[in-house]
């Protein structure tokens, strides 16, 4: 049989293969600190903080777009009234309008001049002062003197608005004048807008101007159904920055020009739109909404107060942030309960897992750990090819010490054999443990036999120099005596032999007159005399 030799599209794909596989256990070992430190006090500390910005966050957010909602609605509500307002004032202004229309017509008409005073004035104004708010009716020459009025009472006293006369040439045949606020002539208490036209024959010459008026009460009326909420404003500009009407009513500033405030000159910027601002005249922060009537002279804002527009959201914002205060005091509460029973409890189990793996009495690696820890060393210098070295350490004469001295004193002897054992282990990978009785036994990983040897007479060195009294020992002290072995004999092939000779060269040194280090595979032996 020919074998077949791999291609190097073999040998790249079992190269991915691999990397793959470390990639997935690199990823594997990330996942699991992460679950460890996310179930310390320290990770549940960081989650709740983490959950607790969240959630604030999460109502932030919230509340900002339900304080875009409650901006956009009331803006939507202004609009809406501005809407309305439009169209009852261009209504209003147009029934008004075909009115004065219906004047200038008979005033130009040469037959119905002539007509008789009271035949004449029945054909002109039939159809005109109908309409409600509006004022008496006048028809002037062109040099302002009175010849015709809808009001028998007036005749007389009524004349024409000069300004109106001034300005006749500036008017077309289908202009419609609307002046600035003055007092009523029926009711001087009251304003009234005057309205006019202009009266042209046929034939183009100008013959005069009849004029009405629209009572302020008109607007009064108009705004005061209005539900703007407290501190709202309904506002009614000409375009030359005449106050026509404001709600709320204040008849001082009727007919005042306003065209250099800054509210006027926003106001003027399109002819439509909104913007917040505050006025001088009340200091109130207000959302303007507004639009420029199409061919009229007129503006017309809705202006709700700020505070009336987020009224509910502050409501809505207030009980929030003392929902948020009461789940964070109690979610620290919490927390904090949490965490301390956490690490009761963690402590609780390091003390058991101690307990386990520990010997109560001398703080070394119990019997069990030990078997866990020289399986695994084995396993390890098997991979590795690296040595394992194993110290079998027995306390000299220990029954009789304890005989003679008591157990109490012997524990307090053992307490001592092993913290000087502990502390002649050098190196992180080295692991002492309490075998059984008086006995102990030091892992010492990649360590041959000459290191282990050198490990063992320090050891029972340590211990010689404790000097601790043991008048039944040939010293008059507490010795140890220690076999060693090593994964380099032959016979080693797996822990349970490794431990064998260990316990093999203890007994030789124990033959040979304890307080010795025994090593395999030759035996050789170091006692102190």
């Amino acid at each position: 049989m020919v074998k077949r030799k791999g291609t190097p599209h073999d040998a790249a794909a079992s190269n991915l293969r691999g990397q793959k596989t470390q990639s997935a256990q690199a990823f594997r070992q990330i996942l699991k600190v992460i679950a460890r430190n996310m179930v310390s006090p320290a990770g549940i500390l960081g989650c709740s903080i983490v959950l607790w910005l969240a959630t604030l966050s999460i109502g932030t957010a919230m509340l900002m777009t339900s304080r875009t909602d409650a901006f956009n609605h009331a803006l939507r509500n202004s609009r809406n009234l501005t809407l309305v307002l439009e169209r009852d004032i261009e209504r209003s202004i147009d029934l008004y309008d075909l009115s004065l229309r219906a004047v200038s017509d008979g005033a130009a008409d040469s037959q119905v001049m002539a007509l008789p005073a009271n035949l004449r004035d029945r054909v002109l104004f039939d159809r005109a002062a109908t309409a409600h708010y509006m004022g008496p009716m006048t028809i002037s020459a062109g040099n302002g003197t009175l010849i015709a009025t809808s009001d028998p009472r007036s005749a007389g006293r009524e004349r024409a608005a000069p300004d109106l006369n001034a300005a006749g040439h500036l008017m077309t045949p289908d202009g419609l004048y609307i002046g600035r606020p003055v007092h009523s002539s029926a009711n001087p208490a009251q304003f009234a807008i005057p309205l006019g036209r202009s009266i042209y024959r046929p034939d183009g010459k100008f013959l005069g101007t009849v004029m009405g008026s629209l009572s302020m009460e008109y607007f009064r009326e108009l705004t005061n159904g209005l539900s703007i909420g407290e501190r709202g404003s309904v506002i009614v500009f000409e375009t030359d920055g005449t106050l026509i009407s404001r709600l709320p009513d204040s008849s001082e500033n009727i007919g005042r020009n306003f065209a250099q405030s800054p509210i006027f000159r926003r106001l003027m910027t399109g002819t439509e739109g909104h913007f917040v601002g505050t006025p001088n005249l009340d200091g109130v922060r207000r959302l303007y909404v507004y639009k420029r009537l199409p061919d009229l002279p007129l503006i017309v804002a809705v202006a709700p107060a700020m505070s009336t527009v987020y009224a509910e959201w502050w409501a809505r914002a207030t009980w929030f942030g003392a929902l948020i205060l009461a789940f964070t005091a109690i979610k620290a509460a919490g927390t904090w309960l949490f965490v301390r029973e956490l690490r009761r409890r963690q402590r609780a189990e390091a003390s058991l897992e101690r307990m386990a793996h520990h010997d109560p009495l001398t703080g070394l690696e119990n019997r069990a750990t030990f078997d866990d820890v020289l399986a695994r060393e084995w396993k390890c210098a098997r991979r590795n090819e690296k040595p394992l070295s194993l110290l079998f350490i027995d306390i000299d004469r220990f029954k009789s010490y304890n005989d003679q001295y008591g157990h109490q004193a012997g524990d307090v002897a053992l307490k001592s054999v092993a913290t000087r054992i502990a502390a002649c282990l050098d190196r992180p990978g080295d692991h002492a443990a309490r075998y059984g009785g008086e006995e102990f036994i030091v892992v010492l990983p990649d360590t041959d036999t000459r290191g282990a040897a050198l490990m063992a007479e320090k050891i029972r060195s340590a211990v010689f120099n404790l000097q601790i009294e043991h008048r039944q020992a040939p010293l008059q002290m507490l010795t140890v005596s220690i076999g060693v072995s090593t994964t380099a004999v032959d016979r080693v092939t797996d822990a349970s032999t490794l431990l064998k000779t260990a316990d093999m060269a203890l007994y030789e040194a124990k033959r040979l007159g304890r307080n010795c280090v025994s090593i395999v595979p030759q035996l050789d032996t170091e006692c102190a005399a």
